[in-house]
């Protein structure tokens, strides 16, 4: 038999593999989304998502664009530095402003996500000339400054992509099932479900408090610790979602109950978050480190989610403005206009804060 005949009698013989079907208009699982994770392909599906006030499977929104742009007032051969790549949305919107002549450095913990947007930006033009990307966290914002003499301008986009937010396998939402981890960086450090499984109630409380401002912590954290030293181990996503429901069983069935039980799902998935990514001690590094980054008259704006990171960052830059680090800083918070939040509904915790460093 020839070679040719060989090969198409194994053709003959391999099942043909259908692809995942669009499941009708709005499909929910994640992995049947192949039109949202295809932008580049289906153009119009993605365009009617974000005109439905969604966002699209694998993509992020970014927030604010126009009042970050309005505030760095970026020029043509500027040094810039985005602390949170994620989708690269700011990024590219930073990088036109330059209009070719400059540069802006890039930080990403996520190797997975980072990799997708360090191709998608040079597919658009934005190269190694102009774009450099650094798998690192943005404390070390001082090790890039003295490497390249200080910005001119930086963001710092504090909110977690909604790539992250959307896949299953991360462990980030609590809307859908899949493993308990919530890691920007699954490479490195542990778990959430490793970081539950030896938690005392007593630091478990006080993380649900301290993290997210849970009016619930206590409660919460009995039932949590009691259920992992029944041998039950909160390994995934419905596991914890179904002990908080479960926990909160006690509050009157009405109207406000499944929303209480939503917001103390949203606190609790944040709380610990918060807690396996280290990140108040990396953005109060971060803050120590901001004012010997900047070149004199350079600006930076921060985008903050929840009140913790606001209070941090409210407070260094308050305390930097009295120093005379800043010659101005946002006494009061800018926040995206009601277009937006229509539009995208995860913009509406959003708060912007900015400064000036002295000249």
């Amino acid at each position: 038999m020839s070679e040719q005949n060989n090969q198409n009698t194994q053709e003959s013989q391999t099942p043909h593999k259908r692809r995942v079907r669009y499941k009708g208009k709005y499909p929910k699982k994640f992995e049947e989304k192949y039109k949202e994770l295809q932008p580049e392909k289906y153009k119009d599906t993605i365009a009617h998502v974000i005109q439905k006030g969604n966002t699209p499977a694998g993509m992020h929104i970014s927030i604010m664009v126009n009042e970050i742009l309005d505030f760095l007032k970026i020029q043509p051969g500027e040094t810039g530095f985005d602390a949170t790549l994620g989708y690269g949305g700011h990024t590219k919107a930073m990088l036109e402003c330059l209009k070719g002549e400059g540069h802006i450095y890039a930080t990403d913990v996520d190797p997975e996500e980072s990799a997708k947007t360090r191709k998608r930006l040079a597919d658009q033009g934005f190269g190694e000339d102009i774009l450099s990307i650094r798998l690192q966290n943005f404390c070390t914002i001082d090790e890039i400054a003295k490497e390249v003499g200080g910005f001119d301008f930086i963001l710092a986009d504090l909110g977690v992509s909604s790539m992250q937010i959307d896949n299953p396998k991360r462990g980030f939402s609590f809307k859908v099932d899949g493993p308990l981890d919530l890691r920007l960086n699954q490479e490195k450090g542990i778990s959430a479900a490793e970081r539950l499984d030896n938690i005392s109630e007593e630091e478990l409380a006080g993380m649900l408090y301290e993290n997210s401002d849970e009016p619930y912590c206590e409660e919460l954290a009995k039932a949590i610790t009691d259920e992992i030293r029944r041998g039950n181990r909160i390994d995934t996503t419905t596991k914890l979602r179904n002990v908080i429901e479960k926990t909160l069983d006690f509050l009157p069935n009405n109207k406000e109950k499944k929303d209480i039980i939503k917001k103390t799902c949203q606190r609790t998935f944040q709380a610990l978050r918060i807690d396996v990514n280290n990140e108040f001690e990396v953005l109060y590094e971060f803050m120590e480190k901001l004012p010997g980054a900047l070149k004199p008259g350079g600006r930076v704006a921060i985008l903050t989610f929840h009140s913790g990171e606001d209070k941090l960052v409210k407070k260094a830059l308050k305390a930097g403005y009295k120093e005379g680090i800043y010659s101005e800083y946002a006494r009061d918070v800018v926040r995206p206009s009601a277009q937006e939040c229509a539009q995208n509904g995860r913009a509406r915790s959003t708060k912007m804060r900015w400064a000036v460093k002295a000249e």
